[in-house]
């Protein structure tokens, strides 16, 4: 089992989260935790004191995961069932949106296969993996959560001015990823709750460039304070939804 993560750097700098909805003394797992977002939920889980390991999984984790490869998927997750941990929160942290050869398309002129597979490589298909060898981790009863973040761009029915093809695209594949997932489930673990959720905008290297003028911009702390308090709030009648880090629904 990947060894638990001590505390961040200035942790007591953040305002504690308060996590009283989950069993105390259980788990929680952040994948994509060497990201902006994903750094900031492993400290304040950790502030919060309320689980009793939080498991860090990346790149560059022991074992490492690797969301293009699936065997790191599964030896991480066989990694964590051997060990019989007691695992309630799990929070998928990954995401793409750009990088030095690929920026999102103002125009379906700018439309790149490679950039579309990218976008659903690790947008989709990846949290897909991660969804399907990690769900089985979550116990049978009591709550128990899986948390992956989507975009709000990725809403079909609030899609108004287009662009960002593969962005969003691979964002609405999750989304119904995340809603069938939620549906085998709750046949199998009826306390489970899987949601899609969107964090806003966020100050960080993914999509602070892409930050509107007068549109509200979020520090990583502060966004994950948000969207744990919303986890926090989560019963099993929002699986399977879509929702905003202030817990408001977004359509499809």
């Amino acid at each position: 089992m990947p060894n638990p993560v001590t505390k961040a750097p200035n942790a007591g700098t953040t305002t504690p989260v308060t996590l009283g909805s989950f069993e105390p003394g259980a788990i929680a797992v952040v994948i994509g935790a060497s990201g902006g977002i994903g750094r900031a939920f492993v400290q304040h889980l950790t502030n919060a004191n309320h689980f009793s390991q939080i498991i860090s999984l990346s790149r560059s984790s022991t074992p490492p995961l690797d969301l293009s490869d699936e065997t790191s998927i599964e030896n991480c997750a066989v990694r964590l069932a051997g060990a019989k941990c007691d695992i309630r929160l799990i929070i998928d942290a990954t995401g793409f949106l750009h990088d030095d050869t690929f920026q999102p398309e103002k125009s379906w002129r700018q439309i790149d296969p490679a950039h579309m597979a990218k976008n659903f490589a690790i947008n989709a298909i990846g949290p897909a993996l991660l969804m399907k060898h990690f769900l089985p981790l979550l116990p049978k009863t009591g709550k128990s959560t899986f948390v992956t973040l989507s975009a709000r761009v990725g809403s079909i029915g609030d899609n108004h001015i287009g662009g960002w093809y593969g962005y969003r695209a691979a964002k609405a594949a999750l989304n119904q990823i995340v809603k069938t997932m939620s549906v085998e489930l709750a046949r199998k673990r009826r306390d489970a709750i899987c949601i899609a959720l969107h964090p806003g905008t966020v100050d960080t290297g993914l999509s602070a460039p892409f930050a509107k003028s007068g549109l509200p911009v979020q520090t990583a702390p502060q966004a994950t304070t948000n969207m744990l308090r919303m986890i926090d709030q989560l019963d099993t009648g929002h699986t399977g939804g879509f929702y905003a880090y202030d817990g408001r629904k977004i359509e499809y």
